[in-house]
């Protein structure tokens, strides 16, 4: 193409989700690093299959789960059903994420009876919990959870929650 003419609407090609407005220089292609395009607190609703609802009817009383909404392993489902569960880069890490964007010590759950609790373990990209950054967090059913750049819901046992519904 010469540099001296405007190109025609068939030179021009849009990346994915490239705003509308082109200069004379094409589409900027740049990403973002790590999160979804911003850190805002977008809920996934109740796009589940049949096979995450399976599991989460068959969580027995105590236990929990983790389920990746977005991410390099979107799909993944983690059982939750021991005191403490790490989550982090390092490959001895009960939940093992690897990408840069996750810290090798991110974060721990904690189980304390029925109740979770998410730790940051001063993790460099911070956890999020329903979009608010973190230190500490009370989990509570469907809430998000964000390490790096994945996103997952937990689900508590519906055991669980029926008995929190009849105290």
């Amino acid at each position: 193409m010469d540099d001296d003419r405007r190109p025609d609407q068939g030179d021009i090609r849009r990346a994915a989700g490239a705003d509308a407005r082109e200069s004379d220089r094409g589409a900027d292609t740049t990403q973002t690093f790590g999160h979804d395009s911003d850190l805002s607190f977008v809920p996934f609703g109740s796009e589940l299959g049949e096979a995450e609802l399976e599991s989460i009817d068959a969580l027995p009383s105590g236990a929990a789960l983790l389920l990746v909404r977005s991410g390099p392993t979107a799909g993944a489902r983690y059982l939750l059903d021991t005191d403490v569960t790490t989550v982090g880069r390092h490959p001895e890490a009960d939940i093992f994420f690897d990408d840069v964007t996750v810290s090798r010590r991110h974060a721990e759950i904690t189980r304390t009876g029925t109740a979770f609790e998410l730790v940051d373990q001063r993790s460099l990209n911070g956890t999020y919990v329903n979009g608010e950054r973190v230190d500490r967090a009370t989990l509570s059913n469907g809430a998000e959870v964000r390490v790096g750049k994945f996103r997952l819901n937990f689900f508590v046992s519906p055991a669980d929650l029926r008995q929190a519904a009849d105290a």
